[in-house]
């Protein structure tokens, strides 16, 4: 069996354009591992958001029903309607609260592929700069 040898590097014009794509082709093969790697990433974090609010769904929403109804079935003679206005407003109060919570969260996070625009916007000013 014969071993792989390289190919003799060639010269000239032609051995220029092999290594000026073999260069391309090397920056997109890396630019597209990261892009899978950030990718799998970002599935990883919405799955872990989407299971989060599904378990402070379902336990706020819990405690929330079995709360209000403790609360009407105690003041059920004297104060039914007044308990129940209240908790209205209580309920809608923790509403807005936190859609401001959530909002500010996502604010806060990095935006999808940020890694790998930037390593293209590096290499889109390496490359103005060397012309």
């Amino acid at each position: 069996m014969e071993s792989a040898k390289p190919a003799p590097a060639s010269s000239g014009f032609a051995g220029s354009l092999r290594a000026l794509a073999d260069g391309l082709l090397a920056s997109a093969h890396d630019r597209l591992e990261l892009f899978g790697v950030e990718l799998q990433e970002e599935k990883f974090r919405l799955i872990q958001i989407i299971v989060w609010i599904s378990a402070a769904i379902f336990a706020g929403g819990m405690a929330i029903t079995f709360a209000s109804i403790t609360l009407v079935y105690l003041f059920w003679e004297s104060a039914r309607l007044a308990v129940l206005f209240t908790l209205t407003l209580v309920y809608l109060g923790a509403l807005v609260g936190v859609i401001i919570a959530f909002r500010r969260y996502l604010a806060r996070q990095p935006r999808p592929f940020a890694a790998s625009l930037q390593e293209i916007k590096n290499d889109r000013s390496c490359i103005r700069t060397t012309n």
